[in-house]
């Protein structure tokens, strides 16, 4: 045994150094090449180990860079194959009208991968300024941790793909969240990712001491999460019985004018199912109907005709300002609508998609947004809480609001359920929809509140407040999802309470000790 150990370090020895060494399109193709490997971690691929080889040829790279500027292109060059990898299916949404659009993707799959890679060189040219070995190692996890944290709230904020949702591979391994949120496995991911970097230092037993504390640290991520979940005991929401609706409507039809009465009765037709237990609420997804729901009467009183009595549809519609008045404006919107064919609530997006409901610098570019018709989408006032009749208090979120840790919830008044209506027809079937579905799980293990998933051609779900999945329907299926509404958790999580400030005062304390000490004693390297 101590032969082979003493024969894998000094293969990893001999392997880092070639790495460090390496120059030219070799170097930038071997960062690429590992970025791209990380990538299988994500879902639906979920292939972690993925991170144990490609996270220590960062760390090698950085070792053999001469200095920040080679150590920040090192870290962008294996950020933009990672996010190549990863957010490809962005493009796809540009194939939905390609006469229109087909020109942009190059944009799409290659220029927001290069922007979003500039926060890994960051991290890497940070983790450069440490010392080599441990601290390196520290410095790396807790700057990419406060980079993730940085790219979720500049220029809008673009938090998908946070490296914590590999964790989403189990329900035990996410409940780590619910302490520290989706940027607290973010950096249990990259410390235990990149910990086999550390057989090319120190001797001995001493080298094999990060792989053998990442092996035991995943193992109590795991077991803490057992533990959580075996004292799990959450009940439902009296009285309420939950019927989502997943039409699986391509996105090419969508909005057809000939189409709109043919979706229309493919709603009604699912609403309408009969069922042992009928369903007091219905949900559609966002922007489900081809019309303007509350400016189209005769349509309205169709939809309130399978709304049950007492009860209400929630579905996503634009809204417009009346005719005639001006400005004219138009949101992403959420109607509660009544037997009546009232509509008793209504809530507006707040956190809008660039270039698909808006463009930026929308005059100097001169574009027109992916998404149906020619203006852009108005921001609603932020999250809020709407007290519906016959529901718990519920903060409703569209598409890839589901996304932002931080802002879910109304702060000055708490819901009792997170609502994600989507519609992630545009990305076909691809792996976008399992990290979108992914992410939203991990916003119910952070607030100990349950999620109901509507989306038009999946994933739609129903998840209690552990993560858990309690039903859904899968992608690219036309269906409808029958439960109950489960409770909150009755304790609210530290997550909850203390939002992101915890991890980032722990990262930035973790770098300032790596980088004190591998400056004030820089000849020890060895773990």
């Amino acid at each position: 045994m101590t032969e082979a150990r003493a024969g894998a370090t000094a293969a990893c020895r001999r392997l880092a150094r070639a790495v460090g060494a390496s120059r030219g399109w070799r170097r930038a193709a071997t960062a690429f090449g590992a970025g791209v490997l990380a990538a299988a971690a994500l879902p639906p691929v979920y292939a972690l180990p993925a991170l144990l080889v490609s996270l220590p040829v960062l760390i090698w790279l950085i070792d053999g860079a001469p200095g920040l500027r080679r150590a920040f292109a090192d870290g962008w060059w294996f950020g933009f194959g990672h996010f190549v990898a990863s957010l490809y299916w962005i493009g796809l949404s540009l194939l939905v009208d390609a006469a229109r659009f087909a020109w942009l993707l190059p944009f799409a799959v290659l220029c927001i991968p290069a922007a979003v890679a500039v926060y890994v060189g960051i991290a890497s040219a940070l983790a450069r300024a440490a010392g080599p070995g441990w601290p390196r190692l520290v410095a790396l996890a807790a700057a990419w941790t406060l980079a993730e944290w940085a790219r979720g709230r500049l220029l809008t904020g673009f938090p998908w793909n946070a490296t914590g949702i590999v964790w989403t591979v189990s329900d035990a391994t996410m409940q780590l969240a619910a302490v520290g949120g989706v940027f607290l496995l973010s950096l249990v991911a990259v410390l235990a990712g990149a910990s086999p970097a550390m057989l090319a230092h120190g001797a001995g037993r001493r080298a094999w001491l990060w792989p053998a504390g990442a092996i035991a640290a995943v193992a109590a991520l795991w077991a803490g999460g057992q533990w959580r979940l075996a004292g799990a005991a959450t009940g439902i929401v009296p009285g309420v019985t939950l019927r989502i609706v997943q039409p699986d409507i391509p996105q090419r039809t969508k909005w057809l004018p000939a189409q709109r009465d043919r979706h229309l009765a493919t709603y009604l037709r699912l609403s309408a199912t009969p069922a042992a237990t009928p369903p007091t609420h219905l949900i559609w997804p966002e922007s489900a109907v081809p019309f303007i729901v509350a400016l189209d009467g005769a349509r309205r009183r169709a939809m309130a005709s399978v709304v049950p009595t007492g009860g209400l549809l929630l579905t996503g519609a634009i809204r417009t300002t009346p005719p005639g008045e001006k400005p004219f404006r138009v949101w992403n919107s959420l109607h509660a609508i009544d037997r009546s064919a009232g509509i008793v609530a209504t809530y507006d997006k707040f956190h809008l998609v660039p270039f698909g409901e808006y463009i930026p610098f929308s005059g100097l570019l001169g574009l027109t947004k992916i998404t149906a018709g020619r203006t852009d989408f108005s921001a609603g006032p932020g999250p809020t809480t709407l007290d519906l009749p016959g529901l718990p208090p519920v903060s409703p979120l569209i598409c890839y609001e589901i996304i932002f840790p931080e802002a879910v919830t109304d702060p000055g008044r708490r819901p009792r359920w997170l609502l994600n209506v989507t519609n992630d027809a545009w990305f076909g079937t691809s792996s976008g929809p399992f990290q979108h579905f992914a992410m939203a799980r991990l916003r119910a293990v952070e607030q100990g509140l349950p999620l109901v998933r509507a989306a038009n051609t999946g994933i739609s779900a129903l998840v209690d407040p552990y993560g858990r999945t309690l039903s859904r329907l899968g992608l690219n299926r036309k269906g409808i999802l029958d439960g109950n509404l489960p409770r909150e958790i009755a304790r609210r999580t530290p997550y909850s309470l203390y939002g992101d400030l915890p991890i980032l005062i722990v990262s930035v304390a973790m770098y300032l000790m790596a980088f004190w000490i591998s400056h004030r004693a820089p000849a020890r390297s060895d773990p």
